[in-house]
């Protein structure tokens, strides 16, 4: 996901006594290695997942490459799939003894980049092995947009397959004005920065060459979402929710997630009793001609729960995780049994569902990656140590590609 998760009591909550509306085949999970908590380099500082506040620990995999930023310790751990660390990005304030043996060595494969780091954010990687990394400027460098009522406070720092810091990004390029809060970061398959924020209109995308220069701003408001009609009233939906936006690896569209909900009525008494979730509508926005193309309506997760003897049947709209170089669509949900998976292509033609097992007792936190291959990739933080761990639905596409 490039998208942050959290294991909250509500949904925890909404999965008892639930089960699934049918059989979903699952996808086997490939451990990969753990990582101990401490203040070494090759370890996680997560001391404080008991205080109030985000976690600010976040990951995403490249080619088979495992880059981490763990805000708590301000560092980022480049890892291959055995957990070796490769490359150590670190504020020399923070993480004051470094053992890293290859650290002065400008001619080995391995690195040790000394970088003032403030608070991290999500990162990306692109082809190029280019890190991006949103980070928080300090107190005196914030600026205020008082007619958005923002706070400008986050920049994407620029490293280059070398280790090199190159510039900072703000909303104009390099050294732009900051950015309001970040939501998450993408790649593209042309090495172009996709900015994803939050504003209090909704969300607005900022689109970056691959020489860091502004391309297109793209404000994405509920206001300006496609619009659905009921099939059984004259009143269309009341509420309307963006939840995701993710760019096309190919093209420069992005897909706009947006999730619909309508009041529900108290029959007897003929008033509003709560707000039901509708549907769900996969919009892409092309961003050069700032229109629309035609959405695609996204299948709900279905799930029922049982109290005595009477059986409810709810929906549940996915989560959108992204999307791979081949058009594929992912999208995401908890369940009992730990996530359900839903695979889109682009049309809308083929649906494929996967059960990911995860013992979510045992999980005291977690973020989940999409590659651009389209294997899901996932950090879960446990008591006892923080496991890597993906899923090769990589594999499972290609079987459908090649029918």
């Amino acid at each position: 996901m490039k998208k942050l998760l959290f294991l909250v009591s509500l949904c925890s909550l909404a999965f008892i006594s639930c089960s699934k509306s049918g059989a979903v085949h699952s996808v086997n999970e490939n451990a990969l290695f753990k990582l101990g908590y401490g203040n070494f380099e090759d370890e996680l500082n997560l001391f404080d997942l008991a205080r109030t506040g985000n976690v600010r620990t976040y990951m995403t995999m490249r080619d088979g490459f495992f880059y981490i930023a763990n805000g708590e310790a301000k560092k980022i751990l480049e890892l291959n799939s055995y957990g070796d660390l490769l490359s150590l990005y670190y504020n020399e304030d923070t993480l004051k003894d470094v053992a890293f043996a290859t650290k002065n060595l400008t001619n080995s494969t391995k690195k040790a980049i000394s970088y003032p780091f403030n608070t991290l954010g999500p990162l990306a990687v692109d082809s190029r092995k280019f890190i991006y990394a949103v980070d928080t400027l300090p107190t005196e460098r914030q600026e205020r947009d008082s007619a958005e009522r923002l706070l400008l406070s986050s920049v994407v720092l620029r490293f280059d397959s070398s280790g090199k810091f190159i510039d900072y990004l703000g909303q104009q390029g390099p050294g732009g004005t900051p950015f309001p809060y970040v939501k998450n970061i993408y790649t593209t398959g042309e090495n172009e920065l996709v900015v994803v924020c939050t504003t209090n209109d909704g969300l607005i995308a900022y689109w970056f060459g691959t020489d860091g220069f502004l391309l297109f701003t793209v404000p994405i408001s509920q206001n300006h979402v496609p619009k659905v009609q009921r099939e059984d009233a004259n009143d269309a939906p009341a509420y309307v929710s963006i939840e995701n936006i993710v760019p096309d690896q190919n093209s420069r569209k992005l897909y706009v997630k947006v999730d619909y909900y309508i009041t529900s009525l108290d029959s007897a008494l003929k008033v509003q009793s709560g707000i039901d979730y509708y549907t769900t509508l996969l919009c892409p926005l092309n961003v050069e001609t700032g229109l629309y193309e035609e959405p695609l309506e996204i299948p709900s997760y279905e799930y029922s729960i049982t109290e005595n003897i009477t059986k409810e049947v709810y929906n549940l709209p996915f989560d959108f995780l992204g999307v791979t170089e081949n058009g594929w669509l992912f999208f995401i949900v908890p369940s009992e049994e730990g996530f359900i998976v839903q695979m889109v292509q682009p049309d809308g033609q083929r649906i494929v569902k996967r059960s990911l097992a995860v013992d979510h007792s045992k999980i005291l936190y977690y973020t989940l990656s999409l590659s651009n291959t389209g294997i899901i990739s996932g950090l879960f933080v446990k008591n006892e140590s923080a496991e890597a761990l993906w899923w090769r639905t990589d594999s499972l596409l290609a079987s459908f590609i090649n029918q």
